[in-house]
């Protein structure tokens, strides 16, 4: 791995002397420009720059030109913004442009250090990926770590010969796009992708739909019906709310699963099928295990690779792309007006709890396009539910908005943050993240941070 290399845009000599003792005990080329138009010029000509960091002595104007060019010139190029305004006004509208951090200046080495390792650029590069194969995932928008690692964990099942996989996650997650990304990355994309809800079809007919049967097999088979089994053969067959499956017909699929053959109601032969299976449940399994409601041994045979879609509000920073795809398309098909949010909205919808997850955000901004009239996205024109969810409430959850005030840095606004959540719960640390909605890993980084 060689080692990574950085631009620094500053006026400021001080500012090349903290990075080069923040990076004291690592190996990188540090690039420096004192202008804005040196620093472009590195841009065009480096092709292998790792990260910017880039200060607003030249002004907002020119930062916001660096961030411009840096996204053309690369999409995951990481630019780190070191501002003169201390504002959370300032950090949040720097992160909606497309910087990666906003670091209000003095700036500290610790501070600088933090930044650079959030950028993961002296960690080993991910192993290669085609393209075609990533793009089978390209529906599924996202900007998160989370999702990113799980599209490529995805493409590394889709290119074995495993024939069962299953996905977790709360309803509303993006299950069947997964499911879909994976046909189409997998060996078997050339055959077809069928598709079941095992929830949405009574149990008397579950069997014969997945099955099939042969005619007079019940009172209305009044002809012969291949089964969902058939129909998928060298595809794939995505069984979703797998949990809900009856008892009679989890004991038939786990017999399909381990024989690789499928008996049609009223027939006396079976019939070879080579599909690979996806089941996909928001359901606990496990769970249901204990109360008898589902099948060990089924459970294992479907569990050789699981897949977990972490629900909307362990993953915030998605909100924003994922709102943005559904603007774009609602302006394409309907002649929406809309063309963005204010960064006071965003934050409102990065606090809501989003139960429906990114079918619930779907929603609403399909409700938006109806009732707002202008083109930026203010608090008053998003629904009450969700204007009051970051509001302190019968459950005591947090009071997220109380933290907003424009007049605290973004630091500082999170120190508060952090503090509050942790004078709530006394101290303990998986109920804090457990508000917070985040990992207890990333509250004790950030505790470490401020030394709380």
């Amino acid at each position: 791995m060689h080692p990574p290399v950085l631009l620094l845009i500053s006026t400021d000599p001080y500012t090349k002397l903290l990075l080069d003792q923040a990076l004291a005990d690592r190996q990188a080329t540090i690039l420096t420009a004192t202008t804005t138009e040196e620093g472009l010029h590195i841009l065009k000509n480096q092709a292998d720059l790792a990260l910017i960091l880039c200060d607003e002595s030249q002004g907002r104007i020119a930062s916001q030109v660096v961030l411009s060019q840096a996204r053309r010139a690369a999409h995951n190029l990481s630019v780190i913004i070191l501002g003169t305004d201390g504002s959370a006004k300032a950090a949040v509208e720097a992160l909606h442009r497309g910087a990666t951090d906003y670091l209000a200046q003095p700036v500290t080495i610790k501070d600088l250090q933090a930044a650079i390792n959030k950028t993961h650029i002296f960690e080993a590069p991910e192993p290669p990926v085609r393209t075609e194969q990533l793009s089978a995932f390209d529906q599924i928008v996202s900007r998160s770590p989370q999702i990113k690692l799980l599209k490529h964990l995805a493409v590394e099942v889709a290119q074995t010969d495993a024939t069962t996989v299953l996905i977790t996650g709360e309803s509303g997650t993006g299950k069947e796009l997964f499911a879909q990304g994976i046909h189409a990355a997998g060996l078997r994309s050339k055959g077809p992708f069928v598709a079941l809800n095992c929830a949405g079809i009574p149990e008397q007919l579950l069997e014969s739909e997945l099955f099939g049967h042969q005619r007079g097999a019940f009172t209305d088979a009044k002809q012969t019906k291949p089964g969902r089994f058939q129909q998928a053969e060298g595809g794939t067959l995505f069984l979703d709310e797998i949990g809900e499956m009856s008892p009679s017909a989890q004991a038939k699929l786990l017999r399909v699963l381990e024989n690789h053959r499928v008996d049609p109601l009223g027939d006396t032969h079976s019939i070879h099928v080579d599909i690979r299976v996806i089941a996909a449940t928001n359901e606990d399994l496990p769970a249901q295990i204990k109360a008898g409601r589902f099948r060990l041994d089924l459970y294992y045979r479907l569990n050789v690779y699981q897949l977990r879609i972490p629900p909307l509000r362990e993953r915030p920073e998605d909100i924003e792309p994922i709102l943005t795809s559904f603007l774009e398309v609602a302006r394409r098909d309907h002649g929406c007006r809309i063309k963005g949010i204010t960064p006071a909205a965003l934050t409102i919808l990065q606090c809501h709890d989003w139960p429906g997850n990114v079918r619930e955000l779907h929603n609403v901004v399909e409700g938006l396009t109806i009732t707002c009239k202008d083109e930026m996205i203010r608090p008053d024109h998003l629904p009450a539910s969700v204007r009051s969810s970051g509001s302190a409430g019968s459950n005591g959850e947090i009071e997220k908005t109380s933290l907003l005030a424009f007049g605290l840095s973004a630091q500082e606004m999170e120190k508060k943050l952090l503090k509050e959540a942790l004078q709530r719960t006394g101290g303990n640390i998986s109920e804090a993240s457990r508000l917070l909605k985040i990992t207890r890993n990333t509250l004790r980084y950030r505790m470490a941070k401020y030394q709380l």
